[in-house]
């Protein structure tokens, strides 16, 4: 892909991301999914790491060989005249400037951003704070203006314990990552209304959550002031129960 053309998808992508008026990524994992969500109207397209790793036969959290990870990434680009982020985990690496290196290859399959996390892949807990904003400002030197970084805190997935004093980090975390160059903040599992509306006007980049069994609706959602709602694992896990159904049907 042209650089021309990289560039209008990235301002397309970020252009999205409106406060209120969520742009919902219904998560893909290849070119014949990505293709059908592209029939069902979606403005933009992102991979889920777990879906692209159970669709392949990889394990999650970074089983994903990179030179798969990047082939798949540029397939999708050239299959489709959407913009394309990337669920890129950790990028592969704990160093910033080896994970840094790592995400400007994504983007040279033409993808215009990725989502990158702050748990410990393989490990316990999150990174420090310090060290994550470490991570991003890499990232960002390493990839320009031009690339949407979804910064992702796993705090909401560490513990079952969702108080007050819990966002009170998220926040801490969230403004961490704008100062260190994050174009949006992606908080998994936070559902609670009041406290989203708390992370929308304490953190200065838009909101992205995740819509699993049991969460809020999209409208809710929006008017908390939510930018960006991804589905994760949940389309491709839905799909193959009804494959699995359906060949049950088939077979008995």
């Amino acid at each position: 892909m042209d650089k021309q053309t990289q560039a209008k998808r990235f301002e397309t992508f970020r252009a999205l991301h409106v406060p209120g008026s969520p742009v919902v990524l219904y998560n893909i994992w290849d070119v014949g999914s990505a293709q059908a969500v592209a029939r069902a109207g979606a403005r933009a397209l992102a991979t889920g790491s777990h879906p692209v790793a159970d669709a392949h036969g990889f394990a999650d959290g970074q089983g994903v060989p990179t030179d798969f990870a990047f082939a798949n990434a540029a397939r999708i680009v050239q299959a489709v005249d959407l913009p394309l982020s990337v669920d890129f985990e950790g990028a592969y690496s704990d160093d910033p400037e080896k994970g840094a290196h790592n995400v400007a290859l994504l983007a040279q399959t033409g993808a215009v951003g990725c989502n990158f996390e702050d748990q410990v892949i393989g490990g316990e807990g999150v990174h420090p704070l310090k060290a994550q904003a470490k991570r991003i400002e890499a990232i960002r030197r390493a990839v320009g203006d031009q690339f949407f970084i979804n910064a992702r805190t796993d705090l909401f997935l560490k513990t079952s314990t969702h108080d007050e004093a819990l966002v009170d980090e998220v926040i801490e975390r969230g403004r961490a990552f704008a100062d260190a160059g994050a174009s949006g903040f992606f908080v998994p599992r936070l559902a609670d209304l009041r406290q989203v509306e708390r992370v929308v006007k304490a953190v200065p980049l838009p909101l992205n959550l995740i819509a699993f069994p049991g969460a809020p609706a999209k409208s809710d959602w929006a008017n908390s002031g939510v930018a960006r709602i991804s589905h994760g694992p949940f389309p491709h896990r839905a799909l193959m129960a009804k494959l699995e159904e359906a060949a049950r049907d088939a077979i008995s």
